[in-house]
């Protein structure tokens, strides 16, 4: 047990020592820090910020009112009178001089038309503005020429009241789903990037021992069953520790957003009411996490222990990657519907189970005898995993020659009964 520990901590203190780690986890602290608030610094640049657009009215009243649909919206468009030709009015948009050109008119029917230029349209947001209070002053002109109360028209574009009640008993509200999904969404993507990232650092590692004969040594000292579970251990401590600056950075880069003025949710963590987490909730995410983990984390220093090089680990590792990709895209079209057959019966099969069977604890009143089960299969495949793994670990370390095939797992077990 000393010899592990030995092992763990020197995995885990020269990798968190290391250049890579310390850059990596700066840079992405940094970036959680900008996107969390995103919105907020692009509001700031913006904030002062005047869109001026040519009007051309052949009306000589849609300007008027438009403007008045206008002052409702956040952004200030600034509505300019011309009375040169449209010609010189596009002109003076290609050359900079105003952000846009609207050409104001009526069609047969007496119901406002528009054709907007600019010199490019990919800024949606103000010229999206622009065409929803349009659609306002026809939509008042319209209900003026029909003789209808505008208020008995507002009644009419009113949304249906719709409430939706589950009967099961304990199943959640569709303000409880909203929360669960936000929370099964971020962890399926931590458990996607952890084995990615981390999982195949322990393949890599393994490998670039044995190419430079480092491995010789160590299993002079130490044993190699206990060299893999060290470096399991102690490469998943390194990804604990880096998720949780991501993820503290992240908290705080949105706890201290400015709420908004219409009391909406100002960030993520409102939304999924992280205050009002349940407990259980948070004790699965770390159970199908760790589990997760170690299950990729075994097989994949396995098959790091059969390679020569690090180019051959990348290679032998694709199957592996590929596996947790189709777990997490049958994840992925869960989180629409976590109550069919077939996410029903891949939540037990334990390659794609820690996703998805925390897919449907998240998310539904799932029974605990299921639950049960589904961790009972996934924790027993770790344990045969690791045991049969760590027999081919301990003969694939001492081998060296030719590439990663079948027939090298063969001679794994063979070198280990000797």
């Amino acid at each position: 047990m000393n010899k592990f520990f030995i092992v763990f901590l020197h995995t885990y203190i020269n990798k968190l020592k290391s250049k890579a780690f310390i850059i990596t986890s700066v840079i992405s602290v940094a970036l959680i820090l900008l996107v969390s608030n995103m919105d907020v610094i692009i509001a700031k640049f913006d904030k002062e910020e005047v869109i001026s657009v040519i009007v051309l009215d052949e009306t000589k009243q849609l300007k008027p009112l438009l403007e008045q649909h206008l002052s409702n919206t956040d952004t200030h468009i600034n509505l300019i009178s011309y009375d040169d030709s449209e010609n010189k009015a596009t002109e003076e948009v290609i050359e900079g001089n105003y952000d846009g050109l609207l050409h104001l008119k009526v069609s047969n029917e007496n119901l406002p038309v528009a054709t907007f230029k600019a010199k490019t349209v990919t800024e949606a947001s103000w010229i999206n503005d622009i065409q929803r209070a349009l659609q306002q002053v026809k939509i008042m002109q319209a209900t003026e020429q029909l003789g209808l109360d505008p208020a008995e028209v507002a009644k009419i574009y009113e949304p249906v009241p719709f409430e939706k009640i589950a009967l099961e008993k304990g199943a959640k509200t569709e303000e409880e789903l909203d929360a669960a999904r936000g929370i099964v969404y971020v962890l399926l993507f931590l458990i996607y990037f952890a084995v990615i990232f981390y999982g195949t650092m322990i393949s890599t590692e393994v490998a670039t021992e044995k190419s430079s004969r480092v491995m010789e040594i160590l299993i002079s000292s130490v044993s190699p069953v206990t060299q893999m579970f060290g470096k399991i251990v102690g490469i998943a401590a390194l990804g604990l520790t880096q998720f949780t600056l991501i993820l503290s950075a992240g908290y705080i880069g949105m706890k201290n957003r400015p709420p908004k003025e219409d009391g909406a949710p100002s960030n993520f963590i409102e939304f999924i009411s992280f205050d009002e987490l349940p407990v259980i909730t948070v004790i699965y995410a770390l159970v199908f996490f760790m589990l997760g983990f170690l299950l990729y984390a075994t097989l994949l220093a396995v098959l790091g222990s059969l390679v020569n090089r690090v180019e051959e680990a990348n290679q032998v590792v694709s199957p592996v990657i590929i596996l947790m990709v189709v777990g997490f895209m049958i994840a992925m079209s869960g989180l629409g519907n976590p109550t069919t057959s077939f996410i029903q019966v891949t939540s037990f099969i334990p390659f794609f189970s820690p996703m998805i069977m925390f897919l449907r604890v998240g998310m539904l009143d799932v029974p605990i005898l299921e639950v049960i089960l589904s961790i009972s299969i996934l924790i027993g495949t770790t344990i045969a995993l690791a045991i049969i793994g760590a027999r081919i670990y301990s003969g694939g370390v001492l081998m060296y020659g030719n590439a990663m095939s079948f027939k090298n797992i063969k001679k794994a077990f063979q070198i280990t009964k000797k």
